[in-house]
């Protein structure tokens, strides 16, 4: 599906909300190397880091990064400190024939999910502000579509706790929100109207890859976010959405 997809358009981005090491029986005899050589024969692009990244430790994903393809970002976990320097970065930036797309990751915090001794040197800092920062130096460098690699999860019982959704409400200035954590299934996108593109949507496609999403993004005469429109696939291919 991934390969069709391509085929068919010019510009396609396969990006990751987070969760990669999943605590399979997979990744229990091989520590993550399968799950990062499937990705990179995928052709996925950029990831951001979720609580099960750090099964192992920072060490253990460490060891296996030199199986991975492909970038990783996280805009609100501090590496600088730990083995991960230089591997994580808070964004990145794709150019597409001139047109900017500004891709950051947000992870969730570590208390009660994640042992202090697992993630050692890794710090969580508020997401929101660090959504803030991003998208103020992503736009800075000209980027026409700023997506966020969420692995906050999409909603929660208290508005006080970040989520997808009190992420969207509080910064305009994303376009996509691509979530994880939760294991939502989102029967279709949720858009809320505003910010430079006129739309920030949320999307949420369950776990396992037992989905694909898809959304499409188009652009005007001058390369600036005019619209969007989002699909999903099941595992068997079928377009559900």
């Amino acid at each position: 599906m991934i390969r069709l997809i391509r085929d068919a358009n010019e510009h396609v981005l396969l990006l990751d909300s987070g969760d990669i090491f999943q605590g399979t029986p997979y990744f229990n005899f091989f520590g993550g190397e399968l799950e990062f050589r499937a990705m990179t024969a995928m052709g996925y692009d950029i990831a951001t880091l979720g609580n099960h990244d750090f099964d192992n430790g920072v060490d253990g994903l460490v060891a296996m990064l030199p199986e991975a393809g492909f970038e990783f970002v996280s805009a609100n976990y501090e590496v600088g400190a730990s083995a991960l320097a230089g591997h994580v970065q808070p964004y990145t930036v794709r150019d597409f024939e001139g047109v900017r797309v500004g891709i950051f990751g947000l992870g969730i915090a570590f208390e009660s999910l994640v042992l202090a001794s697992l993630h050692e040197g890794v710090r969580y800092t508020d997401p929101i502000a660090a959504a803030r920062t991003a998208c103020g130096e992503l736009r800075a460098l000209g980027c026409s579509l700023v997506i966020c690699l969420s692995h906050l999860g999409y909603r929660y019982s208290d508005p006080a706790r970040p989520s997808d959704r009190t992420l969207a409400a509080a910064v305009p200035d994303i376009d996509l929100i691509l979530g994880g954590h939760t294991h939502t299934f989102l029967d279709e996108a949720v858009v809320f109207g505003q910010g430079a593109s006129g739309f920030t949507v949320v999307n949420q496609v369950g776990w396992g890859g037992m989905r694909l999403g898809r959304v499409d993004v188009t652009f005007d005469a001058v390369g600036q976010a005019s619209g969007w429109a989002a699909a999903g696939y099941d595992i068997d291919g079928r377009l559900d959405g």
